[in-house]
């Protein structure tokens, strides 16, 4: 992959990411952690370069392989949410795509864990974090029904595609006291879920209705 300017010009300057920041702001998102991180992560870096100027509008965009980069709002209000009882040690996230979500919670957890299924994909993650030199993430490919439980527990899990229903592999590998934000449901229409573990109790409520590619099994 060639080697592509962090800090933008034109439309990928730092004054169109700090418009794309007000925005959130302005449609809710409170966490001020959460607007730095995405204020300063280089979105246009997560997309193809024939899509760089529309890098920081609020929208999702194509990245290969039937996949998308989510909309901004969704991954900042996902990752406000895994944030809100505290900064999590080590967070899962399922489903890496580009790599965007993965390098926004690299700007604020210790460590984090994500998979892909799609090789070609990780590949490009994987280039992608080292070039916005992100290091406190480690990559697999794998299938995200079954999780990592080489690392697990983990105190946040983080799930960027849509299952029909939370995998109870991802459900045994939170740790007591642990969060997980997830998209679940239908093709086409899901409901965002807030799931904390309190023993073997899981505490869920429904946060928002989004839209997310289906969650598959297996790995490619």
């Amino acid at each position: 992959m060639r080697e592509r300017n962090a800090t933008g010009i034109g439309m990928t300057s730092q004054r169109t990411r700090d418009r794309l920041v007000e925005a959130l702001a302005a449609q809710g998102i409170q966490d001020e952690r959460v607007l730095t991180a995405l204020r300063e992560v280089p979105r246009h870096l997560f997309v193809d370069e024939a899509l760089e100027s529309r890098a920081y509008e609020n929208t999702p965009l194509p990245i290969g392989e039937g996949q998308t980069i989510s909309q901004p709002w969704v991954v900042a209000r996902m990752t406000e949410l895994l944030l809100e009882p505290g900064v999590p040690e080590r967070v899962l996230e399922v489903g890496t795509g580009s790599g965007y979500q993965a390098a926004v919670l690299a700007r604020l957890v210790p460590r984090v864990y994500s998979i892909e299924r799609i090789g070609s994909l990780l590949r490009r993650a994987r280039e992608r974090l080292q070039a916005a030199r992100l290091f406190n993430c480690q990559l697999r490919h794998g299938d995200g029904y079954e999780g990592w439980p080489e690392y697990a527990p983990y105190d946040g899990i983080i799930v960027t595609a849509a299952p029909e229903a939370l995998p109870q592999a991802l459900l045994e590998q939170l740790a007591e006291g642990g969060r997980l934000v997830a998209p679940v449901g239908g093709a086409g229409y899901q409901e965002l879920l807030v799931v904390d573990r309190h023993g073997d109790e899981y505490q869920q409520r429904k946060v928002a209705g989004v839209s997310f590619v289906p969650m598959l099994k297996g790995r490619t």
